[in-house]
């Protein structure tokens, strides 16, 4: 038996004048989208993503992690949709989709696990108390630079291409979703958020939060610390607290 409980927050920011997030904490679907395309198209994309996401996985299922990829497919089709040609060109609709999900694994027997899924350049991290470990893989310019050995991790974040994305719902036809399946045991923490998190606050500082605030109030201190700290783009944060008995 696994109980879990979950603190969301999510911030326009202290500059943005539209929140181009959304996210969904709906058992067992824990989200973040970070939508992009402008304004209104941005929020759009990341809006239909997470509601075909729960359309396609209902609270209170277990899928099993075929089917999530199938949802996530749906997903990418739905904001796929959404973009047209307008006055200036073909303007794309596009949107990040990261996040943990309950899921059955049928090569175990249908034993309950946790599926770590990523699109995008928002994150995934796995807090034990002690150390803040990042699980997804950014897709992003600058991570593909960081991994070639053509920039260090400082450069990494005042380079002017840290905002270009390789990799996003709605941007092809075909979205290729990065999995890590991982065991549900324990106590586990995971900290979901879209990049308005991270460029404002490093590592430390928010391991130093999730030390200091548990519980509920976890995802209000991390989006208040970013948006205090200069709240240059909308901030969302998830936080996941699974107990298994």
């Amino acid at each position: 038996m696994t109980s879990v409980d979950v603190s969301v927050r999510s911030d326009v920011g202290a500059v943005r004048h539209v929140n181009e997030d959304s996210l969904l904490a709906a058992d067992p679907v824990f989200v973040v989208a970070d939508g992009m395309g402008g304004h209104a198209r941005g929020d759009a994309a990341s809006r239909t993503a997470v509601e075909t996401l729960a359309a396609s996985v209902p609270s209170g299922t277990l899928p099993t992690p075929d089917e999530v990829i199938a949802a996530i497919d749906e997903a990418n089709a739905a904001v796929r949709a959404l973009s047209g040609a307008d006055e200036s060109g073909v303007a794309v609709a596009g949107t990040t989709l990261t996040g943990v999900v309950r899921v059955r694994d049928p090569e175990s027997g249908d034993e309950p696990r946790w599926m770590v899924v990523n699109v995008g350049d928002s994150r995934v991290y796995q807090w034990d108390g002690h150390v803040l470990q990042q699980l997804s893989v950014d897709h992003s310019a600058v991570q593909e630079m960081l991994d070639a050995g053509l920039i260090t991790a400082e450069q990494a974040l005042v380079h002017p291409e840290r905002n270009v994305i390789t990799r996003a719902l709605g941007a092809e036809d075909l979205v290729d979703t990065d999995v890590l399946i991982l065991p549900i045991e324990g106590h586990q923490t995971f900290l979901i958020c879209s990049d308005g998190l991270t460029k404002e606050l490093t590592d430390e500082q928010i391991s130093g939060i999730l030390t200091d605030v548990r519980g509920d109030h976890a995802a209000d201190a991390l989006v208040e610390a970013a948006v205090e700290a200069g709240g240059r783009d909308n901030v969302t944060v998830v936080v996941v607290e699974s107990l298994a008995a």
